[in-house]
């Protein structure tokens, strides 16, 4: 900050009362030894950074940003080189309506304003933030620059030696291995479920999926791609030669004293070999059923289900429903040492202490119907198996719980009554189907409103009517809608929740299921026995101001 500028923060300053004119001027002697107006005056123990960085955001009417606490976004911080952020003092943290938001400690500075219209070729609104977050963040991007950079020089220097990618996989210290590292942090701490590695025609694009929503985070040179990739292989177990097939493999790291897995698939496209990688945090699968956002009534059932000593539970929905999460919660409910508990799975995705878990191959002949004779053999109480796929596995999984077996598996169907028709389609008889299951639950994820920024909102009676919801036109409800703010990056969404449909099967069900009954009578038979539709679990969580009457339509059917 020059001494211009500081005075004339310092009168912004004396007008608000913030400081007087004499510790001013005594500030602005200090500052003669290099150190900015702010910095003295904090030194000084005269005001705080925060409290200067509010004052001059009110004086000019601009939004206080504070970046301790809010997502950058690393597309937009990517776009200023280092030495013009670190010149100016700003920093961009997100590209909104054609125009690039940066963050800035003195944005009365229309010279640094205009170098950065001209450099990114964005129209600019500047926000106010303080100059120690501004310091930290520019010092956190301008390592992430910093390694991109290397990493186009060193491939530019290699000059496309198909020999160094083995050399450039295996070097902890390689500039790619720093780059996938900072892809792979970065999605932990923002809390994504998914990695995206995709080559584009002319460029490498990133995007992590967060709360269930796509975010592009980086676009980088395409020449990065073949080492980046060829270093995910190794880490991952793959064949580095093999390009023609898909892959799988999988590894794992540890950030903040936390072990994170990641599961990985690579699969052959025109533009080039694209990457997905599946985090598997074990703190997600280590919830409880009432962690999940039940309500009091759906769970109810679902804990009578699990408290039988046999019988089938099934959890359906789309793939990403949480499905797995699910049944690793309801493993928790049944996990004693008096029970005998074995899982099969394709892939093994969570390994747990104190559960016997098989991983399906079926090169090697091991399938789930194969896998599960064998674990008929080993005596269980309770079977875990992670998917039922064809008749071979249903009729044994159903044979399994009509013969002293608690039997946990998922399906894929839109809702819980399809599942009986489902397993009439595989092939298995409809009263060993309606006499084996006990209970069915179909599940989304719904994304949460963001608590700090959600807005209150009485609807109109063509727009509820529009959508189905029930309301009484006496009393209209009162919902809420998604705003945004800086602490969910103003997209106005944190976090996820369930959204459930629990049938049990009754005994009117089983003659239905018995007679051939399509899904939608069985449907019927159940609300009439009183259960909750997915539809109907997402508006009362829309009423309850968990999230948002669009979010449920968004995601259930």
């Amino acid at each position: 900050m020059t001494a211009a500028s500081g005075k004339r923060l310092g009168k912004v300053l004396v007008r608000a009362g913030l400081i007087t004119d004499e510790q001013l001027d005594a500030a602005l002697v200090l500052a003669e030894d290099g150190r900015s107006l702010t910095t003295v005056l904090a030194d000084e123990n005269i005001t705080t950074d925060v409290k200067i960085a509010q004052v001059v955001a009110e004086s000019m009417g601009l939004a206080f940003v504070d970046l301790a606490g809010y997502e950058v976004d690393p597309n937009a911080a990517m776009l200023l080189a280092n030495d013009l952020a670190r010149r100016h003092h700003v920093l961009p943290i997100k590209i909104q309506d054609d125009e690039l938001i940066v963050a800035m400690a003195d944005p009365a500075n229309i010279f640094a304003i205009d170098d950065l219209r001209i450099v990114t070729g964005y129209e600019i609104r500047p926000v106010v933030a303080t100059e120690s977050d501004l310091t930290a963040a520019i010092d956190k991007f301008a390592t992430m620059n910093q390694n991109v950079d290397q990493m186009v020089g060193d491939i530019e220097d290699v000059g496309g030696e198909a020999d160094r990618e083995d050399e450039s996989g295996t070097d902890d210290e390689a500039p790619v291995a720093k780059l996938m590292n900072i892809i792979v942090t970065e999605a932990i701490r923002q809390g994504a479920g998914d990695i995206y590695i995709e080559p584009l025609e002319n460029e490498l694009r990133v995007r992590y999926r967060i709360d269930g929503v796509c975010q592009e985070v980086m676009r980088s040179p395409k020449k990065l791609h073949r080492q980046l990739l060829s270093r995910l292989k190794i880490a991952s177990g793959m064949d580095i030669a093999e390009k023609r097939v898909p892959q799988d493999g999988r590894f794992g790291v540890v950030l903040d004293g936390k072990t994170v897995d990641f599961r990985v698939a690579v699969l052959p496209t025109v533009n080039g070999e694209m990457s997905v990688l599946r985090l598997l945090r074990k703190d997600s699968i280590m919830l409880s059923l009432e962690d999940l956002g039940f309500f009091e009534e759906p769970i109810g059932r679902l804990l009578d289900a699990l408290e039988k000593p046999y019988g089938c539970i099934l959890v359906t929905g789309p793939t990403g429903s949480g499905k797995s999460t699910t049944l690793y919660a309801a493993i928790n409910k049944t996990t004693k040492p008096t029970v005998n508990l074995i899982t099969v799975e394709d892939p093994v995705e969570y390994r747990l202490e104190g559960l016997s878990q098989v991983h399906v191959n079926e090169k090697a002949g091991l399938t789930f119907a194969a896998a599960l004779r064998s674990i008929l053999r080993q005596d269980p109480d309770v079977v875990m198996i992670g998917e039922i796929r064809d008749k071979e596995t249903a009729t044994i999984a159903i044979e399994a719980a009509l013969t002293g077996h608690l039997v946990l598996s998922t399906l894929h169907t839109n809702d819980a009554p399809s599942a009986l028709t489902r397993l009439t389609e595989m092939g298995v008889e409809p009263f060993l189907s309606a006499s084996a299951i006990n209970c069915v639950l179909a599940q989304r994820l719904g994304r949460r409103l963001c608590p700090e920024c959600k807005e209150a909102y009485v609807p109109t009676e063509e727009a509820l009517q529009r959508v189905g919801f029930p309301y009484d036109p006496a009393k209209m409800p009162t919902l809420y809608k998604a705003v945004g703010c800086k602490r969910c990056n103003d997209i106005g969404y944190k976090g996820r929740m369930g959204i459930h449909e629990v049938m049990t099967v009754t005994e009117d069900i089983e003659r239905a299921c018995v007679n051939h009954a399509s899904g939608d009578e069985i449907k019927r038979i159940a609300i009439a026995g009183g259960m909750r539709t997915l539809r109907d679990d997402g508006f009362a969580k829309a009423l309850s101001g968990v999230t948002s009457i669009e979010e449920i339509l968004r995601v259930v059917v």
